[in-house]
């Protein structure tokens, strides 16, 4: 006969028949609690104006119900197994009637001595249900265990974290796992990758995101990659090869596995249910470094942005999984604490931050208009990451942007004035460097940044001429200024490093290309033909056009000013004339105005 422990006393036996019936109910293992019980429990609770606390096992069933006075409830101690790696087996669901969901310290205290899978405070205020949530999240430096704490959980996020994964992610922060990465200070990856589409074969791109995972604070400890015809729609990789995985994991005692292209919210939550610890897709790692690396407050914003894109579809279905145990690649940035928010907050973050970054790219019109008054042509430098682009700013500048030997050494632009041979003085402007499956949220949120880009005069493109696919890389640039609408701009090839470059054919074969020169932006060597190129390239772009303008047609004058470098301008009887630097994709757009007499 199931039995209620705690305190009795003054309920009516109706009452606790009730109470009785919750040993009945049966729920799915994988939720936390069902919705009905959970129902059935917050209703009793408030009638009899105590505290419950109900114990369910991992299969589902309801072990205990106890019954305290408001202000604590008895937790017994249950009889399950326990290591100092693994948890009781037992989740504690119990209510605060009347209170918020909020955990008390007594909750936390009790989580930690008795090591419950997970502990759920459930509170009741004006009608409202609201919900904290406790798990073990790892060792203290001292020793004990540390509490990952989140409040308030939207009843959406409660019901749909699937606690089989969430016990396999604390059980893995808890073990050797977690003593590895206390010990290095770094996450221990497995790097897994497919080639099933044409571009980069994939041990080429494991490399690159070895590098990545390198940059972004991980030990690759395992590598891992198939060929398959098209990815598996439940695990990516198939069943069969991610049991392979999870045997190198345990082998390698790998903390975190890292995939080399963009994973489905479902992928990535049954995935780590069968690895057993924390999966990041390619661009979550991206995400990961750019924010580290993010230093002014636009750059911050714009990664918080793109996090949160990222983010919002694998709100559903993951519940609590989205905390991320132990910190650690996929969790860092500005975004970081919002992942318990629910849908709406997050939608309304995005738009301020779209809000935000709006008034940027305001700011950065003004600025461009300033610079065409001022007839200053502008030059930006894009190319593949760490191709050597601030490198190269550095050299004519002395920017002191940083310039280091790893991927997105640098986020935020910097726009330098440079004199050209013949004096004439142009901006040049660095900017974030491109990568292959570069996460799209990253495109649209760094849209200001790159809008630099699309209305420069010039493109430097930049290329790591020493890279063993610098042609691989070199047309991922390519297809990142198509989805911008930059390809058509004038660009100048820029191949660098040349200096690492043994085979010299290797360099006559790049400089076949049309306006393309070879520089070494760490010796100087070839940066004069550079500048000279430069100009020359300049002067092919723009067209100087004296044109008369009708005063009745404003609009056109303003479309002038938008799209050219202004020299000259003056009012008669007939109109606006006027003297005009025109890039030549724009002299169509004012043929009719062409005028022979002004003086």
């Amino acid at each position: 006969m199931p039995e209620i422990l705690g305190d009795t006393s003054g309920i009516r036996k109706t009452m606790l028949e009730r109470i009785k019936n919750f040993y009945n109910h049966s729920m799915d293992k994988r939720k936390i609690i069902a919705e009905e019980l959970l129902q059935e429990i917050v209703e009793v609770s408030e009638l009899i104006q105590r505290e419950i606390a109900v114990y369910i096992s991992r299969h589902g069933k309801v072990l205990a119900v106890v019954i305290g006075d408001i202000a604590s409830v008895s937790l017994p101690e249950q009889n399950q197994k326990r290591s100092q790696q693994n948890l009781c087996g037992v989740r504690c669901i119990h209510t605060h009637p009347g209170q918020s969901g909020q955990l008390s310290t007594l909750d936390t205290a009790a989580l930690r001595e008795l090591r419950f899978d997970v502990m759920v405070s459930v509170g009741q205020r004006s009608g409202e249900m609201e919900f904290g949530v406790a798990f073990l999240a790892g060792r203290d430096v001292d020793g004990g265990f540390s509490v990952s704490s989140h409040y308030p959980v939207s009843a959406e996020e409660l019901f749909a974290t699937d606690i089989s994964i969430l016990i396999q992610q604390i059980e893995g922060a808890l073990g050797r796992n977690a003593s590895n990465l206390v010990a290095t200070g770094k996450e221990r990856a497995i790097l897994v990758g497919m080639e099933w589409q044409g571009g980069w074969g994939a041990e080429e791109s494991l490399a690159e995101l070895g590098l990545l995972a390198e940059t972004a604070g991980a030990e690759v400890v395992g590598r891992f990659w198939q060929k398959r015809e098209k990815p598996d729609a439940a695990l990516f990789i198939g069943k069969g090869k991610a049991q392979e995985v999870a045997m190198l994991r345990q082998e390698v005692e790998a903390s975190i596995i890292i995939f080399d292209d963009v994973l489905s919210p479902a992928q990535q939550r049954n995935l780590e249910q069968v690895l057993g610890v924390k999966v990041v897709d390619r661009a979550a790692l991206i995400l990961d470094i750019f924010a580290q690396r993010a230093r002014s407050h636009e750059g911050k914003m714009q990664v918080e942005l793109a996090q949160l894109k990222y983010r919002l579809p694998r709100l559903g279905g993951q519940g609590l999984v989205l905390s991320r145990l132990g910190g650690g690649i996929g969790t860092r940035g500005p975004g970081e604490t919002k992942l318990e928010v629910d849908r709406r907050r997050i939608r309304a973050r995005i738009s301020e931050i779209e809000t935000s970054i709006g008034n940027v790219r305001k700011q950065r019109a003004l600025h461009r208009k300033a610079r065409q008054a001022a007839n200053t042509p502008t030059v930006a430098l894009v190319g593949y990451t760490n191709a050597g682009k601030s490198t190269l700013l550095n050299y004519l500048t002395q920017a002191g942007v940083l310039a280091e030997d790893k991927l997105f050494a640098t986020l935020d632009p910097t726009t330098r004035m440079v004199k050209l041979p013949e004096g004439k003085e142009v901006l040049f402007t660095d900017t974030v460097g491109f990568i292959q499956k570069l996460p799209h949220q990253l495109i649209a949120a760094f849209r200001a940044t790159l809008e630099e880009v699309v209305e420069a005069d010039l493109l430097l493109h930049v290329v790591d001429a020493s890279h063993p696919q610098w042609e691989e890389q070199r047309e991922e640039v390519f297809k990142v200024l198509k989805e911008l609408k930059a390809e058509t701009k004038a660009m100048l090839m820029v191949y660098n490093k040349t200096d690492l470059v043994v085979n010299q054919a290797e360099v006559n074969r790049m400089l076949r290309d049309e306006n393309s020169v070879a520089i070494s932006a760490l010796t100087g060597e070839g940066m004069m033909q550079l500048l000279r190129q430069t100009e020359v390239c300049l002067t092919g772009v723009m067209e100087e056009m004296e044109l008369l303008i009708p005063y009745q047609e404003t609009a056109s004058l303003t479309n002038l000013y938008k799209v050219a470098q202004v020299k000259k301008l003056t009012h008669d009887e007939n109109g606006t004339r006027v003297i005009a630097l025109v890039p030549k994709e724009y002299t169509a757009m004012f043929a009719a105005y062409l005028s022979n007499g002004m003086h």
